[in-house]
């Protein structure tokens, strides 16, 4: 099943062809195996992740491509980009709002839903910047 963004459900999905069309994204072969990868359920993949899959399935992508794609992806806001420390990414196949555990011993990285988190208080934005956007990472590691 292929997921998507822009707020429709992932029981009611777009095809890929649509989802890169409704962001004008090109479909070239290797951007719709990767997008299907991306959307084929909620989930947060490592570029590397991503390459694995992509050459699991009987294609081949160099490295540079999948990289450069989930680049373009995120600049379009088909997925976003979760930075968890300067040398771990993940690409986020749900663009709704939301905020994210980190497990430091597992590297895994889960969702939480904006309705679990508020915010208060916050700074005065300096003059002539607008709010983009929100992005928390709670760091958790396993207590034993």
């Amino acid at each position: 099943m292929l997921g998507n963004t822009d707020g429709h459900s992932w029981e009611n999905p777009p095809s890929v062809n649509e989802l890169l069309a409704r962001h004008h994204i090109a479909p070239t072969q290797q951007r719709r195996q990767i997008a299907q990868i991306l959307f084929a359920r909620p989930q947060h993949l490592s570029a590397d992740q991503v390459l694995e899959r992509v050459n699991q399935h009987g294609a081949v992508a160099s490295k540079a491509t999948v990289y450069n794609t989930l680049g373009l992806f995120a600049r379009k806001g088909l997925i976003r980009e979760v930075i968890v420390d300067p040398s771990k990414v993940f690409y986020d196949s749900n663009t709704s709002v939301h905020h994210h555990f980190y497990n430091i011993d597992t590297g895994e990285l889960r969702d939480i839903h904006s309705q679990e988190l508020h915010l208060r208080g916050l700074p005065e934005l300096p003059q002539g910047m607008a709010l983009d956007g929100v992005d928390i990472i709670v760091r958790v590691r396993n207590s034993d």
